[in-house]
């Protein structure tokens, strides 16, 4: 590593940008799923498939009051999380990022990065809510297996087409004076 690299800790390098990246698509991805799945098209909620889940949760049917307000008490929990999780996305990119922040906002690498997360977020959530402790799945009833399989190929097809947005996108030095980047034709 070259002297002067140590001497600009806020480069947003693509490694720089990969944290918050993966954050904010993380819970960018979560308020989808939340969203659209648990509210709009109401498939599911975070605890619809506790009667034949995998870890003994208490079964709350969402076709009852009562199963519905709980149902919706754990979303309100899982949108909390997806909250944080942009929250802290954007503060780890606000420290990280101190000069020409709309340059890194329409950088291919953050929002590579963001793909990646969401796709994660959807691989994460896929295997580990739907499979592993089997408490909701993507849509329950006859084909659920392809529900749950196509929310899993959408995680990967995101990471694959973040992959391939960063790999198209060039670091940005912030710390570098105003303009510098513009004048060099690079754009991150």
């Amino acid at each position: 590593m070259a002297p002067e690299d140590d001497a600009r800790p806020h480069a947003a390098t693509p490694s720089s940008l990969r944290l918050p990246g993966i954050l904010l698509g993380a819970g960018l991805g979560g308020f989808v799923d939340g969203i659209l799945l648990h509210q709009i098209l109401q498939w599911h909620h975070l605890l619809s498939s506790t009667d034949h889940d995998r870890i003994g949760v208490r079964y709350y049917d969402p076709r009852t009051v009562p199963g519905l307000e709980m149902n919706t008490v754990w979303d309100g929990f899982f949108h909390a999380l997806c909250w944080v999780l942009v929250l802290a996305g954007l503060a780890v990119l606000y420290g990280r990022v101190t000069h020409e922040r709309r340059a890194v906002w329409t950088s291919r690498v953050l929002w590579g990065w963001v793909l990646s997360g969401w796709g994660l977020f959807n691989i994460v959530e896929g295997l580990l809510n739907h499979q592993i402790l089997g408490i909701h799945h993507v849509r329950s009833g006859e084909h659920q297996a392809w529900w749950d399989a196509g929310f899993l190929v959408l995680g990967v097809l995101l990471v694959t087409a973040g992959h391939l947005l960063r790999r198209g996108g060039r670091p940005f030095d912030p710390s570098a004076p105003r303009g510098a980047a513009r004048a060099a034709g690079g754009r991150a």
